[in-house]
């Protein structure tokens, strides 16, 4: 049971840890509105690794030859969602710039706690990779692969709530952000380099790794 848990939790912390441009994103989110939707937008990355983690232990390595075909396209998609909402927020960081108006609540939260979850729930499950990375790592796994199915959803479970604590934590990064800039020009600034980092980042999903 340690040994599945053990590996659950770094499953989820492998998968949620390196930056890209959903987490970019979600920091850059929480910045301009609230901690409350940050936090529900960071559940919704975590609720695709662990739904990703389920579909790996249940047969991941069958459904393999089935999503490869699919992976491009759902890389363009991703990447055009991302670019999206990036042109979105920096144009609408700018327009407020401009208007020389202060941010009012309504501007500071476009988007509701649950439409935040569902958002980021259906961009982090554009990346059908993650199911891949999951089944590498349960074949890879002797206490994973040859467990019991209680032991399995203890792996998934583990998964879930360590992207889930860092989701959480990057959320929170963005809400200390968002208070300690909280002039126009500041705004402003964060909007712009943010929506240019996740720019770069969502055209890089579409780059053959190395």
């Amino acid at each position: 049971m340690t040994a599945v848990l053990v590996a659950g939790l770094l499953a989820g912390y492998g998968i949620a840890m390196p930056v890209g441009a959903v987490a970019t994103y979600l920091a850059a989110l929480t910045t301009r509105t609230s901690l409350k939707t940050g936090a529900f937008a960071a559940l919704g990355v975590a609720t695709a690794d662990g739904l990703y983690a389920l579909i790996a232990v249940v047969g991941g390595s069958a459904l393999t030859p089935f999503i490869e075909p699919v992976m491009l396209p759902f890389r363009w998609a991703s990447a055009a969602v991302l670019v999206a909402l990036a042109v979105r927020g920096g144009a609408g960081a700018l327009g407020a710039y401009r208007s020389g108006a202060a941010a009012s609540p309504a501007d500071r939260a476009p988007l509701t706690p649950a439409r935040a979850y569902v958002a980021l729930l259906a961009i982090t499950l554009m990346n059908p990779m993650t199911v891949v990375y999951f089944a590498a790592l349960v074949l890879g796994s002797g206490a994973v692969a040859a467990a019991a199915p209680a032991h399995r959803a203890v792996f998934v479970l583990a998964a879930f709530v360590a992207s889930a604590s860092w989701q959480l934590l990057v959320a929170g990064g963005g809400a200390l952000l968002g208070r300690a800039l909280t002039g126009s020009r500041g705004r402003l600034v964060t909007a712009l380099a943010s929506s240019t980092l996740i720019t770069v980042l969502a055209v890089r999903l579409l780059l053959p790794s190395s």
